[in-house]
């Protein structure tokens, strides 16, 4: 490209040009540069310097008088903070485009549209300022974006506006907050090529995850049209989790997949307006991008995350927007900057939330964070409404954008009716620290002004607002590898695939329990066989399963994929140690509680000991049932690569019936022994604490259930409160059972752990596992640190 004044071209920009061009431009630049032979694709353009910025102040004699206008201004005096914007962006678009800076753009404008063999290109115009994108602080959305902009005229008058958009409102707070001197900072412009995502798609992606700081997984979003309503809130996008260590083999590591409503479409009108419409039921119930499609972003975000690093001489996770364009189907990154929120944060340290009660759920939607607010409903229509907006209460409203953050900053919580968890309203609330509920659809209306409740983000995925001021407790665990005791392997009891994450970030030596029902319960919530046999169901039923399995190919890969997904994110989570995965454990009158269920459950008398775990899996009742639960694995473990998986076979009675679980996990494909594949045995009836030699014969390990076996020792329904007094895993002849199961499993070479509650309550009932000479305690995630500690202080 020639040389032309004030005009750098993208593919002659790198990092170390920050100043010249803002962190915006540059990022952009280094991409271009570095990055292309990896695949990643840039639109290409070109950058009008912050020379030339400076250039239009110093022609117009606009420094003092901006330096006067802000010089004792108080930004927390919404009016005084209005009046200094509107000044200095008046000063600026009254003032004359130096004439070079003019001529520049509309010849380098010539240039791409001879380039594209267009007489009047698109392009989009986004402003980069030279305080922008640093590691500690983004600047994101704080100046403005001119999208759809034709001719050379418009392209002149856009890049005037964007100069002037260094002085909006939200601008001015952001740099006072963080100490930049407003004069210090210059805005360069970046006119790229524009991809046409209207009628495409678009979205965010960070290398990390946003939520629990998870540095292995490539966290996406996507929605149909413009990636504004990503960005902004306005729409709950799909969301999409890949692996990175197993990318980098090669392997398909899309983990995990959750569907958005994507209710609107952001397109442009025939006047060049952008504008939402409606999206069709269909859309909106299929997903808007390819498994290879995301796999595809995944890479180009472990590419520009790696190059970075490299850049840094540190870890830096990255942010960066994408867009996919109508016409061509092509893929392409429009935004790159390093995360800030976790990139901040001190390792080592972890705040643990538990709401000690329950109460009326009155909305729901995704959590941010996982901390628990109380206090007063503020519902909220305008970021006007500072004056009427006190410290403390809890912000509903239905969406938000920079110019809330004033109010954002006071609000002890967040509620919003839509957005995702990269709207700007999760964005803010992560970076203040403060928790948040998006996408709850109607909590405008729900809630009352004044109405006093509990924001909890501490349950997983889901976050609740509950009515009334509900107790709940707070802790601060320090988290290092020294806090494990080196006697025995402490894991962690894990059944929310959303929480696997935060969990893993703990110290521990793997899972050793994860509950399979719990995905089924919560994110599948239909009756396997219902699924494969909807026939036998009500409509009602029948209507409802269309409803969830809509999107999927039919009812067994609903079941499949949406089971080895949630089963996958918790192996990934805690990649590559042990996550012992437990077949499904419901009793029929669970099981009859899901959709469809009781058309497929007898009615029994005593279902704690009755048709449940292993005698399920080769009944003709379940058998096919079974076979999905096993096909769900094998994709986790033979297609993703999760070797580290392995599996648990509950309520097992006989040695007989061992070895028929042990033939239909074979017939399944889960063959014991390949690919490392281990099959463990819950140690939960007295049966097999006297059968011990018997099943080690048969099973890998065993895992002792602590709550059946002492249920069954005691003879004590542990349902029944009538003679829960009794119930007590402490009591000796449990612990003879436990002791001589150890000491038998032991003798015959086999491992031997437990998953029971017992020593998630009683630390001292840890110590006696220890000391009996068990391999593995896995206890509640809550419980870890605490029980790490009696351990760790008793081995001195």
């Amino acid at each position: 490209m020639d040389e032309i004044p004030h005009i750098i071209w993208f593919q002659d920009l790198s990092m170390d040009m920050v100043a010249q061009v803002g962190g915006k431009n540059a990022s952009l630049g280094e991409i271009t540069r570095n990055l292309a032979a990896a695949g990643v694709r840039v639109p290409g353009g070109f950058a009008v310097t912050a020379r030339g910025y400076r250039a239009l102040l110093d022609q117009a004699g606009l420094r003092e008088p901006l330096r006067e206008l802000f010089r004792d201004l108080d930004i927390t005096n919404r009016a005084d903070l209005a009046y200094a914007g509107e000044r200095a962006r008046g000063w600026i678009l009254d003032a004359t485009l130096p004439e070079e800076v003019e001529q520049g753009i509309r010849e380098s404008y010539r240039q791409m549209c001879a380039e594209s063999g267009l007489e009047d290109m698109a392009v989009a115009v986004r402003s980069s300022a030279t305080a922008e994108d640093l590691p500690d602080a983004s600047f994101a959305g704080q100046q403005e974006t001119y999208l759809h902009v034709r001719g050379a005229d418009n392209l002149v008058r856009a890049v005037h506006k964007c100069f002037a958009s260094l002085f909006t409102d939200r601008a001015i707070s952001y740099r006072t907050k963080r100490g930049f001197d407003h004069l210090d900072v210059a805005l360069s412009v970046g006119v790229q090529r524009m991809v046409y995502a209207d009628h495409g798609a678009a979205g965010v992606m960070f290398s990390i995850d946003t939520e629990s700081g998870f540095e292995n997984a490539v966290f996406l979003t996507a929605a149909y049209g413009l990636g504004e309503n990503v960005v902004q809130g306005a729409v709950n996008p799909d969301e999409y989790y890949v692996f990175k260590p197993l990318l980098e083999r090669g392997k398909p590591a899309l983990i995990r997949r959750k569907l958005g409503d994507k209710a609107l479409r952001m397109v442009y009108g025939e006047d060049g307006n952008a504008y939402n419409e409606r999206v069709t039921a269909r859309e909106r119930n299929r997903f808007v991008l390819s498994d290879e499609e995301a796999l595809t972003l995944a890479r180009w975000a472990v590419a520009v995350e790696k190059h970075y690093s490299a850049v840094h001489g540190k870890p830096t996770p990255m942010d960066m927007e994408w867009a996919r364009d109508q016409d061509t189907g092509e893929l392409f990154m429009l935004q790159a900057r390093p995360e800030t929120v976790h990139a901040g944060k001190k390792p080592g340290l972890m705040r643990a939330y538990r709401l000690n009660e329950t109460g009326e759920v009155l909305v729901s939607g995704r959590s941010v964070g996982s901390a628990i607010a109380t206090g007063p409903v503020r519902v909220v229509e305008s970021p006007k409404a500072l004056k009427e907006f006190n410290t403390g209460d809890i912000l509903v409203t239905d969406m938000t954008d920079p110019d809330w953050e004033p109010i954002m900053k006071q609000a002890a919580g967040i509620i919003t009716n839509r957005g995702g968890r990269t709207s700007h309203a999760a964005i803010v609330s992560r970076e203040l620290g403060i928790p948040a509920v998006v996408g709850a659809g109607n909590a405008t209306e729900v809630l009352d002004p004044d109405q006093r409740v509990t924001l909890s983000c501490a349950e997983g995925d889901t976050g609740y607002i509950y009515a009334g001021e509900l107790d709940y407790t707070v802790e601060d665990l320090q988290v290092d590898e020294g806090s494990l005791p080196e006697s025995v392997g402490l894991m962690m009891n894990v059944g929310n695939p959303e929480r696997a994450f935060t969990f893993a970030q703990v110290p521990n030596h793997g899972v050793g329990l994860a509950r399979m029902e719990f995905v089924i319960n919560n994110e599948i919530a239909v009756h396997p066989m219902a699924l494969l046999h909807p026939n036998r169901t009500s409509n009602q039923d029948r209507a409802e399963i269309r409803r969830r399995t809509e999107g999927f190919a039919d009812n067994h890969e609903f079941f499949v994929r949406t089971l080895s997904e949630g089963l996958a994110t918790i192996a990934a989570s805690f990649w590559p140690k042990d996550v012992i995965v437990r077949m499904s454990d419901f009793k029929s009158s669970e099981y009859a509680n899901l959709i469809g269920g009781r058309y497929f459950e007898p009615e029994e008398e005593n279902p704690m000991i009755g048709f449940r775990g292993a005698s399920r899996y080769y009944s003709e009742a379940y058998r096919e049932g079974f076979a999905m639960e096993c096909e769900a694995i094998r994709r986790a473990r033979d297609e993703l690569g999760l070797t580290n998986m392995k599996i648990m076979v509950p309520f097992c009675r006989t040695v007989e019936e061992g070895e028929k679980v042990r033939a239909e996990l074979a017939a399944n494909g889960l063959r014991q022994g390949e690919d490392g594949l281990e099959v463990y045995i819950m140690c939960e009836l007295p049966t097999n604490v006297i059968l011990a030699e018997e099943f080690a014969e048969i099973f890998d390990g065993f895992s002792i259930g602590s709550n059946d076996l002492t249920q069954l020792t005691l003879g004590v329904d542990r349902n029944s409160a009538l003679v829960s007094p009794l119930f007590d895993e402490r009591d000796e002849a449990v612990k003879r059972f436990i002791a001589e199961a150890i000491r038998k499993v032991k003798a015959k070479g086999r491992k031997i752990g437990i998953c029971g509650q017992a020593p998630s309550d009683y630390p001292e009932f840890a110590q006696f596992l220890v000391e009996a000479g068990i391999d593995t305690i896995s206890v509640n995630p809550d419980a870890l640190a605490v029980t790490a500690r009696y351990l760790k202080e008793h081995e001195r």
